[in-house]
């Protein structure tokens, strides 16, 4: 049996984890798109989030797709 993944703790960890465990590309439109979930309350992929993971996380979540937001506005990905 496999251990579950480690929740990320800092950006870093969080990006290799999306860009390379996952393999999903931080486009400027999936960054919005999951932005606009997290900061949506009534999101239900959200609400599980804020139930398993706590407001810490959440808001880590959203500070960090933000940065990400702004490191690809600065690439002109």
């Amino acid at each position: 049996m496999h251990a579950p993944a480690p929740i990320p703790e800092d950006y870093t960890e969080w990006r290799h984890c999306i860009t390379v465990a996952c393999g999903i590309a931080l486009t400027p439109r999936y960054i919005a798109t999951r932005l606009q979930a997290l900061n949506d309350p009534r999101d239900y992929h959200t609400q599980r989030l804020l139930a398993h993971y706590g407001q810490d996380h959440h808001r880590r979540l959203i500070a960090w797709f933000e940065r990400a937001a702004r490191e690809s506005t600065r690439q002109g990905a």
